[in-house]
């Protein structure tokens, strides 16, 4: 009888495996050498699709990113800039929540990544459409980054144990039910995101000039 073939190594199964990695055990988790060893390859083979550990991460980071959805900033699509970022808000930090272990990749921005490049260049040319000028746009996109990516970064509810008596009235006298909050985790961290982000889109909407409002021209942004 023929001996079993291996199954072919790719670019796919690669990115896959170190994925997998990665949301079970962290980022040190990856290594060519552990890669090789799951994917019961020789660890030379790897260099044949990436040069070093740091693209595998890219790669990985990518694949998350090509989760977002990004069809509310579609020409043809109706919704006004407001909704389209809040809709692509949950869609991103839905991703993220779901591989929390590559959000500090991912927060570092797109770099040469193609999917980040295009989550990047949708925002930007949907608040240009909508009338905001280029800068701006710049700013509301990196403001939006900055936001999703801090709130998947970790949990707040966690960060309260569930002991009772850690929470000392004499000594945190607001605190008498904080013990409770990781019991909640998912409603107070989503509330909170949700909340943050409906005030941060009120916030824009109101420096926003719809396109030939009259008083259009905005005084340039000071610099320090």
């Amino acid at each position: 009888m023929a001996r079993p073939r291996k199954p072919l190594l790719s670019r796919d199964r690669i990115v896959a495996t170190a994925g997998a990695l990665v949301d079970a055990e962290g980022l040190d988790a990856v290594s060519t050498r552990r890669l090789a060893a799951e994917l019961g390859v020789s660890g030379p083979s790897l260099y044949n699709h990436f040069r070093n550990k740091d693209e595998i991460l890219d790669a990985v980071a990518d694949a998350v990113s090509a989760q977002v959805d990004l069809s509310m900033f579609d020409e043809s699509d109706s919704r006004d800039w407001r909704a389209a970022l809040h809709d692509w808000a949950v869609s991103y930090r839905a991703a993220l929540t779901e591989h929390p272990h590559i959000v500090p990749v991912l927060a570092q921005g797109p770099g040469r990544r193609p999917a980040g490049l295009r989550v990047a260049d949708a925002v930007f040319g949907a608040m240009v459409r909508a009338g905001w000028p280029p800068a701006q746009a710049t700013y509301i996109g990196a403001l939006m980054r900055y936001f999703i990516t801090g709130s998947a970064l970790g949990s707040f509810a966690r960060g309260f144990v569930d002991d009772e008596t850690a929470y000392d009235p004499a000594d945190y006298p607001h605190l008498g039910r904080a013990h409770l909050l990781a019991e909640h985790r998912q409603q107070v961290d989503e509330g909170a995101f949700e909340t943050g982000l409906r005030a941060l889109i009120d916030g824009l909407g109101m420096q926003y000039t719809p396109p030939g409002a009259a008083g259009t021209d905005r005084p340039a942004p000071k610099r320090s």
